[in-house]
């Protein structure tokens, strides 16, 4: 019985566009996480498929195999643990909000043309600096 290579590479080729299509079109991290899984194990099926079609005495293809594998589990946990951090402080796991995590230098207080005494205060409709820790802890319980 000699294994036919075109179906677990159609196969292969399958998975891995399901899972290239999640990472360009989702936006939430967890699902972003998932296809790239998709794509990983679309990779293992292809060196797998050609491990046993190429009778390779070594077996190189599947111990190339488990290597992925274990890299794929460090992956998914650090980044699960990443995600959670960011959904803990920031209360959504969308990409798109990821963009706005770097720390953005302060501008001098004199910068601002429509500030003209230096304060940052933002106006009379401004909330307190004391109640802005309050509201933060109040929004992540």
């Amino acid at each position: 019985m000699h294994l036919h290579l075109a179906y677990p590479a159609v196969l292969a080729v399958l998975l891995f566009c399901v899972g290239l299509y999640g990472v360009l079109a989702r936006r939430n991290a967890i699902l972003v996480l998932m296809s790239v899984e998709l794509m990983l194990n679309a990779v293992n099926l292809n060196l797998v498929a050609f491990d046993v079609w190429l009778r390779d005495s070594l077996h190189a293809g599947q111990a190339l195999t488990l290597f992925t594998i274990a890299i794929a589990a460090a992956e998914i946990g650090i980044g699960l643990a990443i995600v959670l951090a960011v959904y803990r402080n920031r209360g959504s796991s969308a990409v798109d909000d990821l963009r706005d995590t770097a720390e953005r230098p302060d501008d001098d207080p004199g910068d601002d043309p429509d500030d003209s005494d230096g304060n940052r205060d933002g106006g009379p409709g401004a909330p307190d600096a004391e109640a802005a820790p309050a509201q933060k802890a109040e929004a992540t319980a």
